[in-house]
Formats: C-alpha cells, structure tokens, sequence
C-alpha cells in the first residue's frame, strides 16, 4: 500500500449547521494513518513520513480491526491532566531511537482516535458518503485499550463552547455526503479553532529586509520582570503598519535586553523598551509557558507595564 496524502478540511470562522453537517472534536493530537495488508501494519503520518516505530501499541491492526486489510485515518492523541496535549504527543512522535520507545510508551500512553476509512477488504470506499464511511468504519474497527471511534455531534455551535470552556482545540464540522478527496483541500470539511487572546509588551523585534517582520513578546509578574512569551510576525498588520513599527522601533532602541531571561532565538533581535503594545490571539500555552501560534491583532503605543500575567484567566496557563 502506498501511502496518501490526506484529505484536510479549510479553517472556518462560522460554524455551518444543518442535518447535512457533522461535527466533531478537533483532537490536537498528529494526523495519522493505519495501512494494513492482511498481514503488517505500517502508520504514516500526513508529511508521508513513517511513525510505525515510535507506536508500537499500534503496531498490530489485527489487535483493534476485524478487517483483512484497511486503511484508517485519524490522529494519535496524548493527554495531559485529562486534556489532550500537543507537546506531549510530540516527545512521542519525536522518537529517533528505537530504545528510547518502551520507557515512553509507559511514561507517554496514546490514543487513537479514528475518524474514518478509506480503504477495506480489498477495495477503495473514499468515494461512498462520509455517513456510509462512518458505518463501516463502526463495523471495521473495535473500539479498546488505546483505540476509539471519534464521535459525531449533531449541534456544533453547542459542542464549540464546550471546547471552549475545557480550554480544547475546536471543532472540525463535515458534509455527510462528503466523498474523501485524497490530498485534497475543501469547504466539505471545515475546522473552527477556539482562539484566546491577550496584549503583552513587545521587548524586541527582528528585522528583514530592512524593516520589522516579527515581535518578540512579553509578559510582565508581580515583581515587575517581563517575561518572553514568544515571537510573532503573522496576522492583520498591513506593510503600513510594519512600516510604523519599524520607525517606532528605531526610536526605542536599547542597548540591553529588558526581559529577565534572553530569548531563545533570539539572534539578530534588537531590544527595545517596552512601550509598544501588541494585541494577540493564541491557540493555547505551551508546557514552556510561550504562546502556541501567537497573531497579531494590533500594535499600539502605551505603557507595556499593564500587560501582566495576574490579568490572565489562570484556566489558560
């Protein structure tokens, strides 16, 4: 069986509703597919890159498939005090070493959870119905120890706020007439992220091509040290706006780094007084407490010092 790219839904901002969409929970975990012949099992993850190695619990679809061969599609999940957790599950997929496997395998346990079939028994179901795929990925695979059929959820403004409120990753809502494109890309399938967002001082920022492209952010405690919490170049600021950070910044220029710690990645930055502001969106706090896919929103002049931590809401930290 040679390995597919997979069908990936768009993001979305409006969560589509209806009896003709499906939603369910966007996992965080790494997109990965099963491929069993009738006698191995190989997992492919969506670059094309083999992780077979760094899973072995899932070594063996004979284990949780009543299929003579198959190909699945899901993610593989690692959870963190209950929530599923992106950096947890890349110590796992990060694995080079096959002797590193066992201890991880006890110290960072996985699931599976499988969201639909592409292929069975011999022959190529991607062009049946989402809905009639479901239905035979429900008589193909038993649910257990590590494996678990992802769920449908008829309301999906209903099962986004329960993401947000848990502090999750969102929802991914899916046409069930849809066929699955393989490597294609469309608004069959949609996935809507929860996003949080804060404004934090800017301490410094790194040039290219002769002007600002990214900001390095912090965070202010209760002694008054600003704390990096990450870079950002992306989001809404127009080349004018680049531009007026660009001369703010030569205007702010100073000789030491004001956060507590230096930055990673930090070479080539130019340190600034903090008086620069940036609003931002974030996905979530990673374990090394800097944002996760920080955008920019906005940059305002005004006193970083009214950016602290203690104005967070401590369920996202």
């Amino acid at each position: 069986m040679e390995p597919i790219v997979p069908f990936e839904p768009v993001a979305a901002d409006d969560i589509p509703a209806g009896p003709q969409w499906a939603a369910q929970i966007k996992w965080d975990g790494v997109r990965m597919l099963v491929y069993f012949d009738g006698a191995s099992t190989k997992l492919v993850n969506r670059r094309l890159h083999e992780r077979t190695m760094q899973y072995p619990e899932l070594a063996d679809a004979r284990r949780y498939c009543r299929a003579k061969s198959v190909i699945l599609d899901g993610e593989i999940v690692a959870f963190d005090a209950a929530r599923p957790s992106f950096h947890e599950v890349m110590r796992r997929d990060g694995i080079r070493n096959a002797q590193a496997v066992p201890a991880a395998v006890r110290e960072i346990p996985v699931t599976y959870m499988v969201f639909d079939i592409l292929y069975l028994d011999g022959e190529w179901v991607t062009g049946r119905s989402l809905e009639e795929r479901q239905r035979l990925l429900a008589r193909a695979v038993e649910p257990g120890a590590g494996v678990r059929l992802v769920e449908n959820t008829a309301d999906g403004e209903k099962l986004f706020d329960v993401m947000r409120k848990h502090g999750m990753e969102g929802i991914v809502v899916k046409d069930l007439a849809s066929t699955y494109a393989v490597g294609g890309k469309d608004g069959r399938w949609r996935k809507i992220k929860v996003r949080r967002d804060l404004t934090a001082a800017v301490g410094g920022v790194t040039y290219g091509g002769g002007r600002v492209n990214a900001l390095l952010l912090g965070l202010y405690d209760g002694q008054g040290r600003l704390h990096y919490i990450g870079h950002a170049g992306s989001g809404r600021l127009t080349g004018r706006d680049w531009a007026d950070i660009t001369a703010a910044a030569e205007l702010l220029r100073m000789p030491d780094c004001p956060f507590a710690a230096k930055p990673p990645r930090s070479a080539g930055a130019v340190w600034i007084r903090p008086m620069l502001t940036a609003k931002v969106r974030y996905l979530e706090w990673t374990a090394g407490r800097t944002l996760r896919q920080p955008v920019i929103e906005a940059v305002s002049a005004g006193f970083g010092t009214d950016c602290t931590f203690d104005r967070l809401d401590e369920t996202t930290v």
